[in-house]
């Protein structure tokens, strides 16, 4: 995903980038800046950390709602709201993962934009990191770290990690849990603006 990203970026001759990317676009985010330093300003990594980290059971259990939706051809994203209540309370975060439903051209039915039965697969090793050694490998440009107070994604003991790869980080704590976008978006999005804004 990182070397897509960074395609991305040399093709469209993009400059100073800022890479801001949450959960695994956080851990895309960091091993861009890590390995291609040259095309990344800064980044913002949202409820990540540069380390292995086993998925919780959660996003597995939204995989199987997901699949079941895909399998009982919703007309209507009500319908497909209804099987995932039984995969997840939050009405935040199902509509966060409805949002990849889509109708097909020529069809009367929604379905899935990602391939459910590639992520169902990938689950074991979507936690991984790709970089081990930060006396290898550092990125000294600006990087912010948001993460939610609810959340197991950053907890307190993987801080120093997350300095020694990123010397110039700093942490931002949002009371929520890993969707903290679609949580708090308002604080998310001051946390993001004071990040990116000029510094006096």
């Amino acid at each position: 995903m990182a070397e897509d990203v960074a395609h991305f970026i040399r093709e469209n001759g993009l400059k100073e980038s800022s890479i801001i990317g949450h959960s695994m676009g956080a851990k895309t985010a960091m091993t861009l800046a890590l390995g291609s330093p040259d095309l990344v300003a800064n980044i913002a990594s949202v409820d990540n950390a540069p380390s292995d980290k086993s998925l919780g059971k959660g996003f597995a259990d939204y995989v199987r709602g997901m699949k079941q939706i895909d399998a009982s051809n919703c007309k209507r994203q009500a319908e497909a709201d209804e099987i995932l209540k039984q995969y997840e309370e939050s009405i935040t975060i199902r509509q966060f993962l409805l949002g990849n439903l889509y109708r097909p051209p020529g069809e009367n039915v929604t379905k899935f934009r990602v391939p459910l039965d590639v992520l169902g697969r990938s689950l074991d090793n979507l936690g991984d990191f790709p970089y081990k050694d930060p006396n290898e490998i550092r990125f000294g440009k600006p990087a912010l770290f948001v993460r939610g107070t609810k959340s197991k994604y950053v907890p307190d003991e993987v801080l120093p990690l997350i300095g020694q790869f990123f010397p110039r980080f700093r942490l931002v704590d949002i009371d929520a849990g890993h969707w903290l976008i679609s949580e708090q978006p308002e604080a998310f999005r001051q946390a993001i603006v004071e990040f990116l804004s000029p510094q006096e």
